[in-house]
Formats: structure tokens, sequence, C-alpha cells
């Protein structure tokens, strides 16, 4: 359970998880509806405020170059 928001994330698919810098409200709730549109993601979770991410997804259908070119394309960094 995140200690932050209380959420009980899970879901399916692989699980990537990973630190992000550059994160602000606006630009997590845009880039997580992106991320939830490509073919294959199951489950975005963002904590903009100490840029914890979590993605659940299927590599066979988004491959991981296409999840990180969305964070660069909002100039965002992505420390997998």
């Amino acid at each position: 359970m995140c200690l932050t928001c209380g959420c009980l994330f899970g879901g399916k698919g692989n699980k990537l998880r990973f630190k992000v810098e550059g994160y602000t409200k606006e630009n997590a709730k845009e880039l997580k509806e992106s991320l939830l549109g490509l073919p294959g993601v199951y489950n975005v979770h963002i904590h903009a405020h100490n840029g914890e991410t979590t993605i659940n997804y299927n590599p066979a259908k988004t491959p991981l170059t296409q999840l990180t070119a969305e964070f660069s394309q909002r100039g965002l960094t992505a420390l997998l």
C-alpha cells in the first residue's frame, strides 16, 4: 500500500517501477492519460510529489522505447 495516497496498486502484465524528474500535477495527469491510451498499457500510477511511477504493460504491444518517448516528449527524465 502506498503510504502517501493509500492506493492498493496491483495489476497485470510486466511491472515497471522507476523515478521521474520534472513532474507537475498537470504534466503527470496528461502523461498518465497519454500512456493509458497506448495499446497494452493496463495501469499507470504516478506520484507527482516524489516522482515514483509504476506502469503495468505488455511489452509485445508497447515497447519500452515507446513508453520512454512519452516522457521525453514532455521534458521529463525517467530514471530506469
